[in-house]
Order: structure tokens, then C-alpha cells, then sequence
């Protein structure tokens, strides 16, 4: 009698063991990698999009965001389209995405063409060329979206990969050969 007792415990547990685990990865949280944490919930997932692209926009400072922007590659240009969202400065969040929801790029590995997406319809304007050259913020590599000679052409923007798919960059005016800084912004 032992021995079939041995036989039906060994079954039972070699078939609840496999949903045990299961309730059991149901009820313990999962929590995302940080690849980098920059503080107060700044952090960079390199494993998920989403989280870097709500850290880069809810929880990073305009410094934490220049240090991330420092740190990064230059990284692989954006092809095909890409959403956006203004980071900073905050004021601007709520009403931008009436204007712009993000870029299309028209790219290959040394560069191309971007148009921006107005409105919610993805309306098309705005066109830059896209290639590499040095930063405005630290003089390092960075893909330049220069809108010259186009109907905007004081605007320039530069942009850095900060994780697989997600990119941070800045807008700028150029006046008088300065660059005055406007807002920063996240692509994914």
C-alpha cells in the first residue's frame, strides 16, 4: 500500500508543482531592471520602452535629463515613424500633443530626411535632413535634424539613443548664430 502511495504523491506533485509556480509568478510583483538609475525614479529600462519613456517625461529633471543626454550614444538614426512627447519643460506636456505627436524619419544608417506628425490626423510638416554631426549640449556625436533651408529653418534639433528604441532630444532656435534652447523631447 505504501508504494502506491509513493506512486500518487510523487504524480500529484509532479503535476501541481508547474501550476504552483504559476500562482506563484501571478503573485509576487515583477519589477523592471534599471540599466540606469539617475535618481527620484530617473531610471533607463533597456528591457522596457514604456517605463524609460514615462521616466524620461514624469520623473526626470531638466539636469537628469541632461545628464542621461550626455551619457548616451549617439546610437542608430529612427526609421519609420516614431512618437513623441515634450519632457520638459512641463508647462508644455498638456497642450503639445494638439500640435505635434512625433516624427516620421525616412532614414538609413548615415542619415536621410524626418518630417514631423501635427495634429492628431499625422499630418506631415516640417521637414528636416537628418544626419550626424556634433552636439550643441557637449560637442559629442549626435544625430542633427537641421529644418534649413525648410519654411522653419531656425529650428534645429539633435538627438541621442538612450535605450533600444527610445531616443531623447532637443529642440533649438538659432538666432544670430546662437542656439537658444526651447524644450527637450522623447521618441519611441
Amino acid at each position: 500500500m505504501s508504494a502506491y502511495r509513493e506512486i500518487f504523491r510523487n504524480v500529484l506533485i509532479r503535476s501541481l508543482a508547474p501550476v504552483g509556480f504559476g500562482v506563484l509568478a501571478l503573485i509576487v510583483p515583477v519589477f523592471a531592471h534599471a540599466d540606469a538609475d539617475y535618481g527620484s525614479g530617473c531610471a533607463l529600462n533597456s528591457d522596457n520602452t514604456s517605463a524609460t519613456v514615462d521616466s524620461l517625461r514624469f520623473a526626470c529633471a531638466p539636469e537628469q535629463l541632461d545628464a542621461i543626454y550626455r551619457d548616451a550614444p549617439r546610437g542608430d538614426v529612427p526609421v519609420g515613424a516614431k512618437d513623441g512627447w515634450v519632457a520638459a519643460p512641463l508647462q508644455r506636456q498638456s497642450w503639445t500633443p494638439l500640435v505635434w505627436i512625433g516624427k516620421d524619419f525616412y532614414t538609413g544608417p548615415t542619415g536621410g530626411y524626418v518630417q514631423n506628425r501635427l495634429t492628431p490626423a499625422g499630418l506631415e510638416a516640417w521637414p528636416a535632413t537628418v544626419y550626424a554631426g556634433p552636439s550643441v549640449v557637449d560637442g559629442g556625436p549626435a544625430w542633427i535634424l537641421d529644418y534649413a533651408p525648410s519654411p522653419t529653418p531656425n529650428v534645429y534639433d539633435e538627438i541621442r539613443q538612450v535605450t533600444p528604441g527610445v531616443w531623447l532630444g532637443y529642440t533649438w532656435f538659432r538666432l544670430g548664430g546662437n542656439f537658444v534652447p526651447q524644450l527637450s523631447f522623447v521618441l519611441a
